[in-house]
């Protein structure tokens, strides 16, 4: 197994190419990049209180939160356009960096797939992400944010013995037309998590009338109380 670790070993690191780096976009945390419509949204909504609906929205919702603002966003790293011809058939990409943005996968690779007749594409990255020995990447579409013109595949990635750059497959999915994405623009979110060799196993049953009963508080506090599952819920990780 390689180590990359040479300071503290709770960082995730993202590595470039010397010249690259202030000229491409970075990665950021994805709690410091909380798309517009999220950041407007209130708390509550004065003009949906009554008596059976206290006019919370969604900004309440931690779960919500927690899942838009897990690991960090890794963007586009120049501005590139896609032009979607022929109900989504055939997609061309076209740059003016001096990089090689996007490329294309043989059709034959994902042959019957849902995103069909949108030929499979590939996103070019230019950073290098390492982790800690033991820690692996899931890459996923940006959580709970607003669709792009395209959709990149969710995968996970041995990142402590992979430290080559990792390329996203993509499928256009806007309507034909020519779409311009630019830079910095999120392509997937990156969640590292622990490997662990033991076997989770599944237990499928029954309740018991005290897992019942427990559950059954839970609920009701979270009703109660749009604070009890940020104070005791997450207190409890």
């Amino acid at each position: 197994m390689l180590h990359f670790w040479k300071k503290d070993p709770s960082n995730i690191q993202f590595l470039c190419d010397p010249q690259d780096l202030g000229i491409i976009a970075p990665p950021l945390a994805a709690k410091s990049s909380l798309p517009d419509w999220y950041r407007k949204l209130p708390a509550v909504d004065p003009e949906h209180l009554s008596a059976r609906d206290n006019g919370l929205t969604i900004k309440r919702c931690m779960p919500f939160l927690d899942a838009m603002t897990t690991g960090w966003i890794l963007p586009l790293a120049a501005t590139v356009r896609l032009e979607i011809r022929d109900d989504g058939q055939n997609v061309e990409a076209g740059w003016e960096f001096d990089r090689v943005m996007v490329s294309n996968h043989g059709a034959h690779q994902v042959a019957g797939n849902p995103k069909a007749p949108s030929p499979p594409c590939k996103f070019h990255n230019y950073w290098s992400i390492r982790t800690p020995p033991g820690w692996s990447c899931l890459f996923v579409p940006p959580l709970n944010r607003p669709p792009q013109p395209f959709e990149c595949v969710a995968g996970v990635v041995d990142t402590d013995t992979y430290s080559a750059n990792i390329h996203f497959p993509f499928f256009a999915t806007a309507a034909d037309g020519v779409h311009v994405i630019e830079k910095g623009t999120p392509l997937v979110q990156v969640i590292p998590f622990r490997r662990d060799d033991a076997a989770i196993r599944a237990e499928i049953r029954a309740e018991t009338g005290e897992e019942a009963a427990s559950r059954d508080v839970v609920y009701r506090n979270t009703i109660a109380s749009s604070g009890w599952y940020r104070k005791i819920a997450r207190a409890a990780r």
